[in-house]
C-alpha cells in the first residue's frame, strides 16, 4: 500500500487525496455510525420488508398494512405502523431502524446501524411455514448474517467489525409458528400425529438451543429472545377454536408450556457461558395483560382484530376489501394474529423498564446502562 502511494504520488496529486479518501472510508469508526448495532432475527412480529423481495404468500406490502406509518404505505411489516425491533431502536437510540438485509439500500454506512434478518412464516424448525413457500427460515437468517459480517469488514476491517457484532443488540423473535403454522394447523398436522404437546415442547426448546448457541458463535454477546405471545387470544384462534368467546385452552396451553421452559434454557445457557447473553421476555404475560384488562392500557377491545373479517375480524387476511377500524389506537391486535403498533409500544415498554415478572434476568434499559458502563 505504501508502495503504491509512492508510486502515485509521483503521477498525479488528485489520486493521493482519491486513495487517502479511499483510506478513510476503510478505517470508519462504527462508534461513529451510532451507539449500538441492532440486529433482528426471526418471523412476521418483527420482519420488516424482507419477503417484499421473496415468492411468498407471507406478505404484507399492501393496504391497509402501514396506514400509520410515516408515509402510510405498506413497508413489509405485519403492523398498522411499528413493529417492536423499530421500537427497540428508538429505546437504544439508534439513527434509523436497521433495514431488511434484502434490501437494495442497505449499503455503505447504512450497514454499520445493522441488519434485520426476519422473514414472515418461519418458525424454529424447518418444516414450519412450509405453506408459505419461499421465506428465510432461521438458518438462512444466520447465513445472511455470516455474510453480512464479511461486507462490514470489507468497510471497517476485521476487528472493529468484531467490536461492532460483540457490542452489538440482537432481538430474535420466533417460536409462534411453531405452533399456529405447524403443531396446530389443521385438525391433525404430522407434527401432532409425532408429538403429543409436551414432547413437541420439549423437541422444539432443544432445536432452539441449538439455534440460540449457533447465533452466539457469530459474536453477539447480548440476545433479547421473546416467548410466545398468547397464542391462544390471537383473533384468528378466536375465529377458528374459541366456543365461548374465550382464549383456545389448547393453543394457550402450548404456551404455557413453552414459555417456562425456554426461560429455564435460557438461564442455563447463561450459567454455562458464565455471562448474562441471553435475555428472556415474557412476551405471554405481557400480551394478556392487555388482553384480560384492555382498558386499563387505553383499548376498547382485545378480541377483534382492527383489520380482517369473519368471526372476530380473524378470518383470512387484512387486506382493501377487509373490515377496518377508524382509529387503531383503540384496538390491541391489528389483524388476525399480530398486535398494533400501540401494543407493540406497550409490549417494548415492558422489555425496557419491565420488572423480573417480564424480563429475566435484567430489563433493556438495565443492559443499557450496564454495558454503557463497561465501554
Amino acid at each position: 500500500m505504501i508502495q503504491l502511494m509512492a508510486a502515485s504520488s509521483s503521477s498525479n496529486p488528485v489520486t493521493i487525496c482519491l486513495i487517502i479518501l479511499a483510506l478513510g472510508t476503510i478505517h470508519i469508526s462504527p462508534q461513529a455510525e451510532a451507539a449500538r448495532a441492532f440486529f433482528v432475527f426471526g418471523d412476521s412480529l418483527v420482519d420488516n420488508g424482507n419477503n417484499n423481495y421473496l415468492i411468498t404468500t407471507a406478505r404484507a406490502d399492501s393496504y391497509p398494512y402501514g396506514i400509520d406509518s410515516p408515509t402510510h404505505r405498506a413497508t413489509g411489516r405485519f403492523s398498522n405502523g411499528l413493529n417492536i425491533a423499530d421500537i427497540i431502536s428508538e429505546k437504544i437510540g439508534a439513527s434509523e431502524p436497521p433495514l431488511p438485509y434484502l434490501s437494495p439500500q442497505l449499503n455503505g454506512r447504512r450497514l454499520l446501524i445493522g441488519a434485520n434478518f426476519a422473514s414472515a412464516g418461519v418458525g424454529i424448525l424447518n418444516d414450519t411455514g412450509v405453506q408459505f413457500l419461499n421465506i428465510l427460515r432461521m438458518p438462512t437468517q444466520l447465513e445472511y448474517f455470516q455474510e453480512y459480517q464479511g461486507r462490514v469488514q470489507a468497510l471497517i476491517g476485521r476487528e472493529q467489525t468484531k467490536r461492532l457484532i460483540e457490542q452489538s443488540l440482537v432481538l430474535i423473535t420466533v417460536g409462534g409458528n411453531d405452533f399456529v403454522n405447524n403443531y396446530y394447523l389443521g385438525p391433525s398436522s404430522p407434527r401432532s400425529r409425532q408429538f403429543p404437546l409436551p414432547k413437541y415442547v420439549k423437541y422444539l426448546i432443544s432445536e432452539y438451543k441449538k439455534l440460540l448457541m449457533n447465533l452466539y458463535k457469530l459474536g453477539p454477546r447480548r440476545i433479547l429472545v421473546t416467548g410466545t405471545g398468547a397464542m391462544g387470544c390471537a383473533p384468528g384462534e378466536l375465529a377458528s377454536r374459541s366456543t365461548n368467546g374465550g382464549c383456545s385452552a389448547e393453543v394457550q396451553r402450548a404456551g404455557a408450556l413453552y414459555n417456562p421452559q425456554l426461560e429455564q434454557m435460557l438461564r442455563a445457557l447463561n450459567k454455562k457461558l458464565g455471562k448474562d447473553v441471553f435475555i428472556s421476555a415474557n412476551n405471554g404475560q405481557m400480551h394478556l395483560d392487555f388482553i384480560n384488562n384492555p382498558q386499563s392500557f387505553g383499548f376498547t377491545d382485545s378480541k377483534v382484530a382492527c383489520c380482517g373479517q369473519g368471526p372476530y375480524n380473524g378470518v383470512g387476511l387484512c387486506t382493501f376489501l377487509s373490515n377496518l377500524c377508524p382509529n387503531r389506537g383503540l384496538y390491541a391486535f391489528w389483524d388476525a394474529f399480530h398486535p398494533s403498533e400501540k401494543a407493540n409500544r406497550i409490549i417494548v415498554q415492558q422489555m425496557n423498564t419491565g420488572s423480573t415478572r417480564y424480563m429475566s434476568p435484567m430489563n433493556l434499559s438495565t443492559i443499557m446502562a450496564l454495558d454503557d458502563s463497561t465501554t
